[in-house]
């Protein structure tokens, strides 16, 4: 079975809206090495909403020569989960609108490398909610940003993660794996 994996940048007081706008100063050889290793481990994207809306605004008239990042965006197979949208365009993306834990559990049925998650943090902490989320993949970046949604934004819950993985990087930006207890 295919996993589901999330891939997010986050600040050391726990915001991932945005990376963009404060990441850059740590864009280094050693996080695109980790983040290349993501991108081989896996050939489908899933989105939430507002990342799809984002990205397809941004990434499709983009090239490798803009991006080492685009060809990968553009061209795997796209999920995206929403109750409001009515369509997408962005090439190979096709819309999960009902049934989302019926859909996502086939979809992680089907053969295939991982599915990755990118930003999109309602719906990670949704499918963590629902165990379906079996991998949590944070850059953590030595800063602290003050403001931006949070990853676990009024989250009530207790969900028991064991670190599978971490690595320290020269530039100070951490990178760990979590796993949800008990897999």
């Amino acid at each position: 079975m295919r996993k589901i994996v999330a891939a997010l940048m986050m600040s050391l007081d726990g915001v991932v809206e945005a990376p963009e706008n404060w990441t850059t100063p740590y864009f280094t050889d050693e996080v695109w090495q980790v983040t290349s290793k993501g991108m081989a481990a896996s050939d489908t994207l899933l989105l939430g909403r507002r990342t799809y809306e984002v990205f397809a605004a941004y990434w499709p008239d983009k090239t490798a020569d803009d991006s080492p990042y685009a060809d990968y965006l553009n061209n795997a197979p796209k999920f995206v989960v929403s109750t409001t949208l009515k369509s997408v365009t962005w090439r190979n993306s096709k819309l999960i609108t009902e049934d989302i834990v019926g859909q996502v559990t086939k979809l992680k049925q089907q053969p295939g490398k991982n599915i990755t998650i990118l930003g999109s943090a309602t719906l990670v902490r949704s499918l963590l909610r629902q165990g379906l989320l079996d991998q949590l993949g944070l850059l953590l970046h030595p800063i602290v940003v003050g403001t931006g949604k949070r990853l676990f934004e009024d989250w009530t819950a207790q969900a028991p993660l064991k670190l599978a993985e971490s690595q320290v990087l020269s530039n100070g930006v951490l990178f760990l794996t979590y796993e949800p207890q008990g897999r």
